[in-house]
């Protein structure tokens, strides 16, 4: 036991020397290097005279079993008596040696230090060998948990540029804003007002192109051919076209929506306000038959 002591005192000495001249490390390096602690032997040899005593100490122990056990055997009770009583006495008696055994206070088996050193020696290497599995599980979960915050912080930093370039982008984006002012937003409306006035200005004269070429005034020659049908005509000079006509009944239900209706007289050509009542272009007044209005067509 002196000898052992003196191992301990030395190897303890050892360890401060080295403590004192290694330099202090991070925390990572003091974890990936943790030093591993020296095995135990799995084996401690006892002496004869050890191994005699505890051979003895175990017949002993055999000899007082086979006596409890003959005894309980011999207490058992008639298989006679009723099933559901012997479950009964066995149930009172399970629990009568639970309450002693847990009143009782363990012994050891051998009070040889020698004995209890080998004991002591075989836990010790049991329990080193379960603390070496849970440390290399320990190592493994560690560096899956590295992995892992390395691919987390990688994503962080990917998620970060976005909201950087989405940030940058909103910012420009208010200055824009900013920029363009009344004057700019009025000149855009006023281009495109002009825009709107420049179609309808073409659409009218397609308009006026088409109404030309198919309806055109009557002249004299058609009036010299009504005559030889003897058909009486008499033809009005001062006659607008069916351009006009129609020009004219637009702007009135543009400019006058609560009173759209335009008065026919003898520069409407009869013909042609009865072709624009017929198609259902024109209306007449429901009173005044001398009236007529455009058809709404919304």
């Amino acid at each position: 036991m002196q000898c052992m002591g003196l191992d301990q005192s030395s190897r303890s000495n050892e360890v401060t020397l080295q403590q004192e001249n290694e330099q202090p490390l991070d925390k990572e390096s003091e974890v990936q290097d943790t030093p591993v602690p020296p095995a135990i032997p799995f084996y401690i040899e006892c002496s004869e005279a050890a191994q005699a005593q505890l051979f003895n100490e175990c017949e002993e122990q055999f000899a007082q079993l086979e006596m409890l056990q003959n005894e309980i055997i011999l207490a058992e009770p008639d298989s006679d008596e009723n099933p559901q009583e012997q479950s009964v006495n066995r149930l009172m008696a399970v629990a009568a040696e639970l309450k002693q055994w847990q009143t009782r206070q363990p012994e050891l088996l051998s009070t040889n230090p020698e004995v209890l050193l080998v004991v002591g020696a075989e836990e010790l290497q049991k329990l080193n060998s379960q603390l070496e599995l849970v440390l290399s599980c320990s190592q493994a979960k560690r560096d899956t948990l590295r992995e892992t915050l390395k691919r987390d912080q990688k994503w962080l930093e990917k998620k970060k540029e976005v909201l950087r370039a989405g940030t940058e982008h909103v910012v420009k984006q208010r200055l824009e804003n900013e920029r363009l002012s009344e004057h700019s937003v009025l000149q855009d409306t006023k281009k495109k007002i002009q825009k709107m006035k420049d179609y309808q200005n073409r659409l009218m004269e397609t308009l006026a192109d088409v109404l030309a070429e198919h309806f055109p005034l009557p002249t004299q020659e058609t009036n010299a051919d009504k005559k030889e049908k003897n058909i009486p005509q008499e033809l009005n000079e001062n006659l607008i076209s069916l351009n006009e006509v129609l020009e004219l009944l637009m702007n009135t239900t543009l400019e006058t929506p609560h009173d759209p209706y335009v008065s026919i007289d003898e520069t409407f050509w009869p013909p042609y306000t009865e072709m624009l009542l017929r198609h259902g272009i024109a209306q007449r007044h429901p009173e005044d038959c001398f009236k007529i209005r455009l058809e709404t067509f919304y």
